[in-house]
């Protein structure tokens, strides 16, 4: 048995280890954050995307100064504490450089632009407001309350509301399309500012929800939209290099 750590005369073994890891849910994200790191690379070197010896000496001095080891034997004292060769950190340092010249082609500028005017639609935000109760018979009640008095709202939900938006008025702020549930989200981005809507109830209707839009944003390409649009290009193109591939958990 490979072990990873002593304790007195127990040891912990790489069977254990990843024992552990999948009851402790962590094993699937890890194995999927490997095999996105290994898609990539293979990508790159296909494209024939080019990592330079000296790009690898410069990362590799960046990450010993990062650490604080300005010496060479310093550095082989710390790979030597990880059971780790020189050749495997320089691959490691390579597939990190694979991985971003890779994304940096995936999520360039004009990719970036190219996607965002194709599904604009989908990047349109708006300012909204909740007010979370345990019944609907209270949702109904502040409803009918603020459709007479809407100025009221923030008041009503730092008295009212049982969410953790009640000591900001209810306010949620700017959300993008798909940050609400589906069913919510089609009344609410349909709606006009000052439009109250609800109430909502969750799936076991334990709790009860009122929204105010307060204003309504066409898509921009901000920077805040410019990382989302990034992400969605890096899952789709993870999700298209997947499907090359045989992949199996074993």
């Amino acid at each position: 048995m490979t072990g990873i750590v002593r304790i007195d005369d127990e040891v912990l073994g790489v069977e254990e280890f990843v024992r552990l890891l999948k009851l402790t849910g962590q094993f699937e994200g890890l194995v999927e954050q490997i095999v996105r790191d290994k898609l990539t690379v293979h990508a790159a070197m296909r494209q024939g995307l080019v990592v330079t010896p000296e790009q690898i000496q410069e990362r590799a001095d960046q990450f010993r100064r990062v650490q604080g080891l300005h010496r060479a034997a310093d550095m082989n004292h710390y790979l030597d504490a990880l059971n780790v060769s020189l050749d495997e950190f320089e691959a490691f340092i390579t597939d990190n450089l694979y991985q971003e010249r890779m994304m940096e082609q995936v999520c360039s500028e004009a990719a970036v632009q190219e996607y965002f005017a194709l599904n604009s639609p989908r990047f349109d935000s708006i300012e909204v407001s909740h007010i979370v109760v345990d019944s609907e018979g209270k949702a109904k009640e502040l409803i009918s309350y603020l459709q007479d008095d809407p100025e009221a709202f923030a008041e009503m939900a730092r008295e009212h509301s049982i969410a953790d938006t009640r000591e900001r008025g209810g306010e949620i702020g700017k959300v993008l399309r798909g940050s609400l549930k589906t069913d919510i989200e089609a009344k609410v981005f349909n709606a006009e500012p000052g439009d109250l809507l609800g109430p909502f109830p969750s799936a076991d209707r334990s709790f009860f929800e009122v929204f105010l839009v307060r204003g309504k944003h066409p898509a921009t390409l901000d920077s805040e939209v410019a990382v989302e649009v990034r992400r969605l290009l890096r899952e789709d193109w993870l999700m298209a290099r997947a499907q090359e591939h045989v992949i199996e958990a074993r």
